[in-house]
């Protein structure tokens, strides 16, 4: 059966129940060009005329920006906020350089990291200690203007992101920021968390040290990246809930002609682009669009209970929605699959 975007799917020890499509807010920052107020606010909307209630945001999306801005959206226009769960994420802190205030060195470059064009003024700090996630939490109430928050995620904690200062970073996540987050759900102040990343191990590892209820996992299973599948089937056996993020893997996978060519925030490269086309060589052969299949691909995973998708104007949500409805053949994922 088809499934809906409305379609209300549990995220199980939590108590949430997230729409089956989830609007993320990262392009709100200015991720790789610039996106207007008006255009933002107008892909809010249209997600939220479509049925979509979940809304994912961060501290670096913009540095603050995106927050501000899905905040602004959800008390000004959306209603009865009851309705919205809203994920934001922990592990960064903004700092706003000034005179006589000594901010640390410019953390390494995170490969992860497109930069922001139309980003907030600040500096961001990695900090993932107890008191480094608390205030955390505290920033970005203030920047959402929500007394509570539903879902907190650990926002890129690996090896892959830190380098050489992995090791440091987890010691403070698994020394103190684990349990600051078990406070806060103890206290009512958040329903559940996880970790919001782009690397599988970061989330293997993490179920083996605090009890998680859902994780976002970025760009690692999709079409083009089956990389989480073995991690997807560990979170189904702890009763982890998945939400599938970064399903175009950067723009790959719904790139319309003549548009920017991305995977994994970067360029793409050429071996990247002829495995595109043969994946969407297939689905033209059964008249569905490549971002349709790419949109739908991960609920095929019991453990996945939501999919996360970008957008950048109202046009992009209206896509995505539409992609997301549309009806696919068993025999196209027959053939998508044999060609993974």
């Amino acid at each position: 059966m088809q499934v809906k975007v409305s379609q209300r799917r549990t995220v199980g020890r939590a108590g949430l129940e997230l729409t089956a499509l989830g609007l993320g807010c990262a392009a709100f920052g200015g991720l790789y060009r610039p996106v207007v107020a008006g255009d933002a606010l107008a892909a809010l909307r249209t997600a939220w005329q479509a049925g979509i209630r979940h809304f994912d945001t961060a501290p670096m999306y913009g540095l603050g920006r995106a927050e501000h801005l899905l905040g602004h959206f959800l008390r000004e226009e959306a209603g009865d906020l009851a309705k919205a769960v809203v994920s934001t994420k922990v592990g960064r802190l903004m700092a706003l350089p000034r005179p006589g205030r000594d901010l640390p060195p410019e953390p390494p470059k995170n490969p992860f990291d497109a930069g922001w064009s139309n980003g907030l003024g600040f500096r961001e700090v990695f900090d993932y200690s107890y008191d480094g996630l608390m205030r955390s939490f505290d920033d970005s109430q203030q920047r959402l203007g929500r007394s509570g928050i539903d879902l907190l995620f650990v926002h890129d904690i690996g090896r892959l992101t830190h380098g050489e200062r992995h090791e440091r970073t987890w010691e403070d996540l698994t020394g103190g920021g684990f349990r600051a987050l078990q406070e806060l759900r103890e206290a009512g102040l958040i329903k559940g968390f996880g970790l919001g990343v782009n690397e599988t191990r970061a989330i293997d590892e993490a179920m083996n040290e605090a009890d998680l209820d859902c994780c976002l996992l970025a760009g690692r299973y999709t079409l083009l990246d089956r990389s989480g599948a073995d991690v997807l089937a560990k979170a189904k056996s702890r009763d982890v809930a998945i939400v599938a993020g970064g399903i175009y893997n950067s723009g790959i996978l719904a790139a319309r002609a003549g548009a920017d060519r991305k995977f994994d925030y970067r360029d793409a490269s050429g071996e990247i682009m002829e495995r595109v086309a043969r994946l969407a060589a297939i689905c033209a052969g059964f008249d569905v669009p490549l971002g349709a299949a790419a949109i739908q691909f991960p609920l095929r995973n019991a453990a996945v209970a939501s999919v996360l998708v970008g957008a950048r104007s109202a046009d992009d949500v209206a896509t995505s929605v539409d992609w997301f409805e549309r009806e696919i053949p068993d025999a196209l994922w027959d053939e998508l699959d044999a060609a993974a």
